[in-house]
C-alpha cells in the first residue's frame, strides 16, 4: 500500500524511566499478524480463514490437523473480510473490501484457488452483506444495498452461472440482512440499530413476510430485537438471541407449525450476569452457548437432559469468531487476549477435558513476556450508573514521584464493548510509559438493554457525564495526574474524544481521534444511505432532530478546545466519511489549537495494512509522548 499523505514524526523527548524504546515497541505491536474468521469445510478436514501475514487480510486454506502449511487462495491485492464454505465443499464465498471501502463485494473461489470470480457488488456504491449458502445447491443468499437508497434487498446468486435473482418480499423494506435459510424460507433481520426485527420470508416471494414474534408479543418498546436467527435442524423451530423478554440477551426458541407459522417464544438459556453472545445446535441436538460476562467469553454445552450442562475452558478470554466441526465434537476458534493477537485454536468438546491447541498454520505469536495485562476497574457516574474499564499500567515509573501520564481510550460503536483482547495502541502506549484506561461507558453492549439504550437520541447528552467520571476515577485512585491525561478513540470513540475536549477542555492535555464524527448532520448527509437510515435510532433524525444533532456535534463547540489534537482518517472511509476529520482539523486550526491531520490512502474505516498500522501506532504514541511526557 502507498504511504500516508503525511507521517508525523514527533520531536525527540526524554524516555520514561524503565520504558522500552517506544518506536521499536510500537512497531513490533503494530506489525504482528493474526488469523481470524475460521470456516471448517463440510468434511471437517480443512479450515479456511483470513490472515494478514502478507500485510493485508487474505484468504488462506489449510488442513485442520496441521499436516501441511496453509496456502493463499484469494486474488492479488484483495482485502478479504469473511468466508463461508458451500454445503458440498465445491466453493468458498468470501467478501472483499475494495480499496479499504465498506462497500464489500461477494467473490467465489474453488478450494484449490481456481475459478476465482466476483458474484455480486462492484458498482460504484453497492455494498454486499454476507448471508449463507442454500443447502443442496450452489446458490448463495445475501443482501445488497444499492448505495442510493436506505434499502438492502435480498438476492440469490448461483455460484456456477453467476445468475442473480432478487427475493421479491424484501424489496423496499428498509435495511435487511439474512441470518438463516432452509427449505425455501429465509430468516431476514429488518430494521435500524437497536430495533432489529426478525421476519420469515418466502424465498420465491409467494407469501408476504411474517414477523417471527407476533405483533402483540409483550416487549419493552415494541421491537423484537432479534439477532442470529436460524432454523432448527428439522426446520420446525427458529432459534434466536433476543432482548425481547429480558434485560440480558437470552437464547430463545420459537416453534413453527405445519404451515410454517410461528408460535410462542420460550427461553432456553439466560443468566442475570451475562449475555448470550453466540450459539450453535450440534449434530446430536445439544446446544453450544457462548456467554459474555464482563467482556470475557465462556462456553457452555447444554444437553437435553437436566443436569448434564458443562463448561469448556478457553486458553484466551475473548472468542470473536468460531466454526463448529460437522460432527460437533470440536471448535476451530478465533481467540485473543491482551497479550495474544488473534489466532486459531482447536477446542475439543468431548466429555473428557482436553486442552485447546493453537494451530501451527497461524502467524507467529508475540514473544513471551511482551506487553502488559489489563486490570478491570469498577466505578460510577455522578448519577450512580455503574461503569467498568480496563487499565493497562505503563511500563516504567512516573517522574518526580507522580503517576505516569495516562490516556482514556474510547471504543467504537457505541454498541460495542471494550474487552481484554489484543490492542495495538494500548500496548504501544503502555510500552511508551503511558497508562491506558479503556472504559465501557453507557451505550456499550454487554451490560443489559437499559445500559445499551441509555445514550440513544435525546439521552446522549446525559451519557456524556461518563467522560469526567472516568477522569475522576483515574485521579482519585492515583492512576493518573490530573494535568497529564489524554483522550483518544476510534469511530464513535473518536466522536466521544472530540466531544470530551470540547466540553471539558480543562480535563485533557492532548487528544487523538481516529475516524470520528465531528458534525452529525454532515455525517448523516455524507455516509452510506443505508448507514444513515440505520443510525436514526442511535443518534436522532437529521430532519426532526436537527437542533439536537447540532448541539451534540463536537464541531459546534470546537472553539472551546485547547488540547493539541491529532486526527487520523482512512481516505477511503465511506462509513464515517473523511470530511468529518477534515472539517474538524480546519476548525481547530482556525481556533489556534495545535493540530495535525494524518490521512491514509487506501484505508477505510479500519486500518488494516501493516505499514499503515505501524505508522498510526508511531504517530499516536509520538503525539502523546510529545504532549504528556515531561521533556528532559
Amino acid at each position: 500500500m502507498s504511504p500516508p499523505s503525511r507521517l508525523l514524526r514527533p520531536s525527540a523527548t526524554a524516555a520514561t524511566p524503565g520504558a522500552p524504546d517506544r518506536v521499536a515497541a510500537a512497531t513490533a505491536f503494530a506489525a504482528v499478524a493474526g488469523a481470524w474468521c475460521p470456516a471448517v469445510s463440510p468434511d471437517g478436514a480443512q479450515v479456511a480463514f483470513v490472515t494478514d501475514r502478507s500485510g493485508l487480510p487474505r484468504l488462506e486454506i489449510g488442513p485442520v490437523d496441521g499436516s501441511r502449511p496453509a496456502r493463499e487462495i484469494s486474488g492479488p491485492e484483495q482485502e478479504v473480510v469473511s468466508v463461508a464454505w458451500s454445503p458440498d465443499g465445491a466453493y468458498l464465498a468470501y467478501l472483499v473490501s475494495p480499496g479499504g471501502s465498506i462497500r464489500a463485494e461477494l467473490h467465489v473461489v474453488r478450494p484449490d484457488g481456481t475459478d476465482r470470480r466476483r458474484l455480486a457488488g462492484g458498482s460504484e456504491r453497492e455494498t454486499v452483506f454476507a448471508g449463507g449458502w442454500i443447502a443442496g445447491t450452489c446458490c448463495y443468499v445475501h443482501s445488497l444495498a444499492d448505495g442510493r437508497s436506505p434499502h438492502a434487498a435480498v438476492q440469490v446468486v448461483d455460484a456456477r452461472t453467476g445468475e442473480i435473482t432478487v427475493v421479491p418480499g424484501t424489496v423496499g423494506r428498509g435495511f435487511c440482512t439474512v441470518t438463516g435459510v432452509r427449505d425455501g424460507r429465509l430468516l431476514v433481520r429488518i430494521g435500524p440499530r437497536g430495533r432489529r426485527v426478525l421476519h420469515l420470508v418466502d424465498l420465491a416471494g409467494d407469501a408476504a413476510p411474517v414477523r417471527l414474534l407476533s405483533a402483540d408479543f409483550p416487549v419493552a418498546d415494541g421491537s423484537d430485537i432479534g439477532e442470529d436467527g436460524r432454523f432448527s435442524t428439522d426446520g420446525r423451530a427458529v432459534y434466536l438471541r433476543t432482548h425481547a423478554v429480558s434485560e440480558r440477551i437470552v437464547l430463545a426458541r420459537v416453534p413453527l407449525d405445519a404451515d410454517g407459522r410461528p408460535g410462542l417464544l420460550s427461553v432456553l438459556a439466560e443468566r442475570p450476569d451475562a449475555d448470550v453472545d453466540a450459539y450453535a445446535v450440534r449434530a446430536d441436538g445439544s446446544l453450544l452457548v457462548v456467554w459474555n460476562q464482563d467482556g470475557c467469553h465462556e462456553i457452555e454445552l447444554m444437553a437435553a437432559d437436566v443436569g448434564t450442562d458443562r463448561r469448556v475452558a478457553l486458553p484466551q478470554p475473548v472468542m470473536p469468531g468460531w466454526s463448529l466441526t460437522p460432527d460437533g465434537t470440536e471448535l476451530i476458534a478465533e481467540l485473543t487476549g491482551p497479550l495474544a493477537p488473534r489466532a486459531l485454536y482447536r477446542v475439543p468438546l468431548g466429555p473428557d477435558p482436553e486442552a485447546a491447541v493453537r494451530l501451527g498454520m497461524c502467524p507467529a505469536p508475540l514473544p513471551a513476556g511482551t506487553g502488559v495485562p489489563p486490570e478491570l476497574h469498577h466505578y460510577r457516574a455522578p448519577d450512580g450508573t455503574p461503569l467498568q474499564g480496563w487499565w493497562y499500567p505503563p511500563a516504567g515509573t512516573g517522574q518526580d514521584g507522580r503517576p505516569a501520564p495516562a490516556v482514556v481510550a474510547f471504543h467504537g460503536g457505541p454498541e460495542s464493548q471494550e474487552r481484554p483482547a489484543f490492542s495495538i495502541l494500548a500496548q504501544a502506549l503502555a510500552a511508551a510509559g503511558i497508562g491506558v484506561f479503556a472504559p465501557n461507558v453507557r451505550g456499550s453492549s454487554g451490560y443489559g438493554r437499559r445500559f445499551l439504550d441509555a445514550d440513544d437520541g435525546a439521552r446522549r447528552p446525559d451519557s456524556f457525564q461518563d467522560v469526567p467520571a472516568t477522569v475522576a476515577h483515574l485521579v482519585s485512585t492515583g492512576l493518573a495526574s490530573a494535568d497529564r491525561i489524554g483522550v483518544q478513540g476510534w469511530s464513535y470513540g473518536g466522536y466521544l474524544a472530540l466531544t470530551a475536549v470540547s466540553r471539558w477542555p480543562e480535563l485533557f492535555a492532548a487528544a487523538v481521534t481516529h475516524a470520528g464524527m465531528s458534525d452529525l448532520l454532515s455525517f448523516f448527509a455524507e455516509t452510506e444511505p443505508w448507514m444513515a437510515a440505520a443510525s436514526v435510532t442511535e443518534y436522532g433524525d437529521p430532519g426532526a432532530d436537527a437542533d439536537l444533532l447540532r448541539a451534540i456535534s463536537p464541531l459546534t463547540h470546537q472553539d472551546r478546545v485547547r488540547a493539541p489534537t491529532l486526527l487520523v482518517h482512512g481516505a477511503a472511509d465511506t462509513n464515517v466519511p473523511v470530511g468529518e476529520s477534515v472539517r474538524a482539523h480546519a476548525a481547530l486550526r482556525a481556533a489556534g489549537v495545535p493540530t495535525e491531520l494524518l490521512l491514509l490512502p487506501g484505508e477505510g474505516h479500519t486500518v488494516v495494512g501493516e505499514q499503515h498500522r505501524i505508522r498510526v501506532a508511531l504517530a499516536v504514541t509520538g503525539w502523546f509522548v510529545r504532549w504528556l511526557v515531561p521533556h528532559g
